[in-house]
């Protein structure tokens, strides 16, 4: 159901029902941050909460609000609902807890939140068990906490399941506007998708932050990446449940889906969403779009007073996708012109202390390491917490290089300590990008130069059957054939005459295989490189009931797996990695979603850490890259055909040569 979340969200009027501090809270701080409309607190024993005249019941209100904070108990929550719907309200924020949230410790929490669903009809509520939000740019403030937030003209939105942690966010210091912050709840009714897609229509709002716990409907965060990237509006975000004890957590807190965490990289990737892990990098990483949207790329420049930091951020670029471009010819002429003969001319670059104090050829020499071939410029300035009177000349003079240049530029300190928040403010109001802390500052750079177009293929669902059947290594090989991926010819025999037989009509050496073991290597079940004549002698000596004969692969290059699994949450996975027996022990490899396009199969391959194996290594052939895509597109089709069944499908090798690539093991699960 798409909900018109605009008069809950920017409200003429408000709601207050219950007359406990909190409530008092919700009318108190949207005064103080110069709310215009009007405020109606309903009690029906009170005459005045905090200087507003009080309505006995819902219905006494002199017409439908537009926002309304519900700040009564659960049962009576479902009533006030039920009534606010009935009589037209723009929509509320559920602030009781002991709904879904509270399952494992009541049996009632889940029919008390379908009855609150049911309740709310078609007006859309936030929560519950929900703190509500803060809008700074209307003053509208259905929130019954503290909280940091000032007044401000446009700014990012920020929504969280955690109302603690929304809590912390707006207590920042870092000079960050923030126009909106809601925390979801429980989401029982209007998803964090669907209030993340609605803030994307106010055009006050420049970058939206999504802390999510899990995603529940895969087809409202696809629209939402639509949506955010016809407006322009970047999202980033910030996803827990990387380890089984963030999963576990979230299952309890929110009752939400949280499901693999290689799956919910693979989704933000395909959405075009970069991912942060730390609240710091986060709020830079907003900070950094607010003032530039998102980046072209990792190309940066760096400028200090200091080798020592100059050192320190080229090493910590490494294994980042961030580069530091050579200086152009041009880029060496303005800066000889501001720093002398005395300095050597680098990227990044220490400009000793010649022209510190002198705010003219500071800004000559910052503005040098600018230019079209810069994604972003840094200069690394620490100011001191003791007497920083000195450091106002490089605020000044980074100030002058973006009005001068318009070039992408930041301040950035060591230590997040060590850039006061009114000197943030100062260079956020100029367009200069004020970091707190280095590796903050390179992880927002990063992240804000992933930003990309979403897919536009929808992500294949999976359905719900339970998975209950293997079907044997030559079912499998043989079910996977019939959408063209290759298998070597074999026979599936049972005992040792079919076994002699099968040898003689085929062509040597043999792979020689037990059927019916997950993990044959470790039972020492697969054998390789067996004549003819020796076929039936070890197919007895492996001893399961059912033996695979099959031709071996010659000329091998390298042995990739391909497996996809279904993952509730989102979608069908499809990993991509260095295959054989030491699969587990190499751990390289790569995440999609079914269905993936050859373009991205592609490149997915060539982040692996077998890539220069596939592409020829120290002179060798290389692999036939049409063919692995082939054989991926092969196990896709396959689960296309059978989303509604299967559990998981992997190929382990599939064999590759300078002409074919070759499944020689297959597993299939499904119902």
């Amino acid at each position: 159901m798409n909900k018109d979340l605009t008069r809950l969200l920017r409200p003429k009027t408000i709601a207050v029902i219950g007359g406990g501090a909190w409530c008092q809270q919700v009318i108190l701080q949207s005064e103080r941050m110069g709310y215009a409309g009007q405020i109606w607190p309903v009690h029906p024993k009170a005459n005045e909460i905090a200087g507003h005249k009080v309505y006995g019941h819902i219905e006494d209100l002199p017409e439908a609000p537009d926002a309304v904070f519900i700040g009564i108990n659960r049962h009576a929550t479902i009533e006030a609902v039920q009534v606010l719907s009935s009589m037209g309200a723009g929509g509320a924020v559920c602030f009781a807890s002991g709904f879904s949230e509270a399952v494992a410790e009541d049996d009632s929490g889940g029919d008390l939140q379908a009855q609150l669903i049911a309740a709310a009809g078609e007006m859309p509520i936030l929560g519950p068990n929900c703190y509500g939000y803060i809008n700074a740019l209307d003053g509208a403030l259905l929130w019954p906490d503290q909280h940091g937030a000032t007044p401000v003209d446009k700014g990012v939105a920020i929504l969280t399941q955690s109302s603690n942690i929304s809590i912390n966010l707006t207590m920042q210091k870092r000079g960050l506007p923030i126009a909106y912050m809601v925390a979801c709840g429980n989401m029982a009714q209007t998803s964090q998708a669907q209030i993340a897609a609605a803030l994307l229509d106010d055009p006050r709002v420049t970058a939206v932050g999504l802390h999510i716990e899990g995603f529940k409907d895969i087809r409202e965060w696809e629209a939402l990446a639509v949506k955010g990237h016809e407006k322009g509006i970047p999202l980033v975000a910030l996803k827990v449940g990387a380890s089984e004890q963030a999963q576990a957590a979230t299952v309890s807190h929110t009752a939400s889906l949280a499901g693999s965490d290689a799956g919910a990289q693979a989704l933000l990737d395909r959405l075009g969403i970069p991912r942060l892990t730390a609240l710091p990098d986060f709020l830079e990483t907003l900070k950094l779009l607010h003032c530039y949207g998102p980046l072209p790329g990792g190309r940066i420049a760096s400028i200090s007073c200091s080798g020592g930091e100059a050192s320190l951020i080229a090493d910590m670029t490494v294994g980042t996708d961030l580069t530091f471009p050579m200086l152009s010819d041009d880029k060496k002429v303005r800066l000889r012109d501001a720093l002398g003969p005395m300095v050597a001319l680098n990227n990044p670059l220490d400009y000793h202390t010649y022209i510190w104090r002198d705010e003219e050829a500071m800004a000559r020499a910052w503005s040098g390491m600018t230019g079209a071939d810069i994604d972003l410029t840094f200069s690394i300035v620490d100011y001191p917490t003791t007497d920083p009177t000195d450091w106002a000349s490089a605020t000044r003079a980074a100030l002058k290089v973006r009005a001068d240049t318009g070039a992408r530029f930041a301040v950035v300190a060591t230590l997040p300590e060590l850039l006061p928040e009114d000197v943030a403010q100062d260079l956020m109001a100029g367009g200069v990008v004020p970091f707190m802390g280095l590796r903050e500052a390179l992880a927002a750079t990063r992240a804000a130069g992933q930003i990309c177009a979403p897919c536009v293929q929808p992500v294949l669902l999976p359905g719900c059957a339970e998975v209950s059947r293997t079907l044997t290594e030559g079912e499998a090989k043989q079910a996977l054939a019939k959408f063209c991926l290759r298998i070597p010819q074999n026979r599936s025999v049972r005992g040792r005459e079919e076994a002699r037989a099968a040898a003689q009509d085929m062509n040597g050496p043999f792979a020689v295989k037990g059927v019916g073991l997950a993990h044959k290597s470790e039972h020492a079940a697969v054998r390789l490189g067996i004549q003819a004549e020796d076929v039936a002698a070890v197919a007895a000596e492996i001893g399961t009931e059912i033996i695979l004969i099959e031709e071996m692969i010659t000329g091998t290059v390298a042995e990739l797996l391909i497996g996809v699994f279904r993952d509730p949450a989102h979608g069908f996975v499809l990993t991509l990695g260095a295959g054989g027996v030491l699969t587990e022990l190499l751990r390289d490899t790569v995440s999609l979603l079914v269905p993936s396009s050859p373009a991205e199969i592609r490149s997915a391959l060539g982040t692996l850490k077998i890539a220069p194996l596939l592409e020829g290594y120290r002179g060798q052939p290389a692999a036939d890259m049409d063919a692995i895509i082939a054989a991926v597109q092969a196990v896709q089709a396959y689960v296309t055909q059978n989303a509604d069944a299967l559990g998981e499908v992997e190929i382990n090798p599939l064999l590759c040569t300078p002409e074919k690539a070759v499944a020689v093991d297959a597993l299939i699960r499904k119902a």
